[in-house]
């Protein structure tokens, strides 16, 4: 195996560039660069101006409050007219907000990554891999990796915080509830949702046998299916769980941005575009609704369908890596809806009876800048593991971009001459005869299709919350 290739060559000059460009940051160019503002809340003396409260006289000597170091704390009417000034969001700002180290790690890594896998796949279109791992595919399973973990992290808020109890609650349903709807998708037949899980299984265990054989053991094949599909299952509710509070939080920002953006009718179409894309995403691996019509049925006057079928399977990584362009451009616009929460808090505490106190009041409003990179990862996180499963599924699943253009025929399986090899590179080689094209499509593809799913089904319920539930 030539280890010591293009690819390395590709993965080292990026790590350079990694180490050269560590002052510069596309995810922070994202918050402070492009016109992003925060609310700031009013100070004590504001607050007592406007609601007629008496200022404190200066006096000499510290008061019992000064001494014990806890803030003043005095109480103003919850239907205080108070209009919140604005400042615009600086490096200096963020840079103190929780999940900073994060959202810069997970965005500009993906960004490198994108680079390294752009550069592979030109290279292997030229040059064709034959005993070689392709690099690119580590780099894009650590960004999958990395979301995972931060999703995991985000998650795990909602249960060691003893103020969390709903949102733990909320966790634990979504798991039931996509482990059911999970169980459903994966016993619906290949002829209707073609994740391709059965073949996958098929080719699994046809080549797991003879492995087993050829190394001298006697097996009846690995798992059964049964409980293959349902450790699928068990991965895709952690991932619809993951999901949850991302979908509900990004229903809410295309709720605020479209009601922004009420009257521009471009931006507005737009937004709904970007909303609406995971649903057809999901839709094109159901084979009735989207194969039969554009790579399989005739239409009157035509002498061939719309598309071949590798240039359909091509179509939905494409469409997928468009989703993905189509969100990060429209995220400024969907962070500062967010960032507005702060105002419409005020609002919405303006029709209240009754008083608050200072601190509640400011932690109200403090408390919405210092979630931004919280909800930055919701937002950036899910569509990141879609797009680099899709890129995983395409090179593993032996598809090609020029089949997008033109007709191309399907690659063959790789013939591994074994004469004159080691023993352990003859198990090595042999090992990767078990995991087939067919295993990888099986496997990311419907890793790939379930990640669209679960995004479209939890910005949906959560629009649906909006709508029905929510009043402001």
């Amino acid at each position: 195996m030539a280890l010591l290739g293009a690819q390395l060559v590709i993965t080292l000059i990026m790590v350079s560039v990694i180490q050269k460009l560590g002052n510069y940051s596309f995810a922070r160019w994202l918050l402070c660069s492009q016109g992003l503002y925060r609310y700031l809340y009013p100070d004590n003396n504001a607050l007592k101006t406007l609601a007629g409260v008496p200022k404190d006289k200066p006096k000499g000597k510290k008061t019992k409050s000064d001494s014990n170091g806890k803030p003043e704390t005095f109480h103003v009417p919850r239907s205080l007219e108070i209009q919140l000034e604005t400042a615009p969001v600086t490096p200096l700002d963020v840079v103190h907000l929780r999940f900073y180290t994060e959202y810069i790690w997970i965005v500009d890594f993906s960004l490198y990554t994108a680079f390294v896998y752009i550069m592979s796949e030109v290279y292997t279109a030229y040059f064709p891999l034959k005993d070689e791992f392709n690099l690119s595919m580590v780099w894009c399973l650590l960004v999958v990796l990395f979301s995972f973990k931060i999703l995991l992290s985000l998650t795990k808020q909602y249960f060691t915080s003893d103020e969390s109890i709903g949102e733990r609650s909320t966790c634990i349903v979504s798991f039931c509830v996509f482990l059911l709807i999970a169980m459903i998708m994966l016993i619906v037949d290949e002829n209707i949702l073609e994740v391709g899980v059965d073949p996958a299984y098929d080719s699994f265990n046809e080549n797991a046998s003879k492995f087993l054989e050829n190394q001298g053991l006697s097996s009846v094949g690995p798992a059964s299916k049964l409980i293959l599909k349902f450790s699928f299952a068990v991965w895709a509710a952690i991932i619809g769980t993951l999901f949850t509070f991302p979908g509900l939080r990004v229903a809410r920002m295309h709720w605020d941005s479209l009601r922004y953006y009420s009257e521009n009718k471009v931006k507005s179409l737009l937004l709904n575009i970007n909303f609406a894309m995971p649903f057809v995403l999901a839709l094109l691996w159901v084979r009735p609704v989207a194969r039969y019509y554009l790579a399989v049925r005739v239409f009157s006057g035509m002498s061939g369908p719309l598309m071949t079928p590798q240039m359909f399977d091509t179509l939905r990584i494409v469409l997928v890596i468009l989703t993905v362009l189509l969100r990060v451009s429209l995220m400024p616009r969907q962070l500062q809806a967010y960032l507005d929460m702060a105002q419409r808090r005020l609002d919405v505490q303006r029709k209240e009876a009754g008083r608050i106190t200072n601190v509640e009041l400011q932690t109200k409003i403090a408390s919405v800048f210092f979630y931004l990179c919280v909800v930055a990862l919701q937002y950036i996180c899910p569509i990141i593991m879609c797009l680099y499963l899709a890129l995983m599924y395409k090179t593993l699943g032996g598809y090609s971009w020029s089949s997008f253009i033109y007709e191309t025929a399907e690659s063959e399986p790789v013939v591994v001459n074994m004469e004159g090899m080691e023993q352990f590179q003859m198990a090595w080689e042999n090992l990767k005869m078990v995991f087939t094209q067919d295993v990888h499509r099986g496997l990311l593809g419907f890793a790939t299709w379930w990640s669209c799913f679960a995004w479209f089904l939890t910005t949906s319920l959560g629009t649906m919350y909006q709508s029905y539930f929510r009043i402001s």
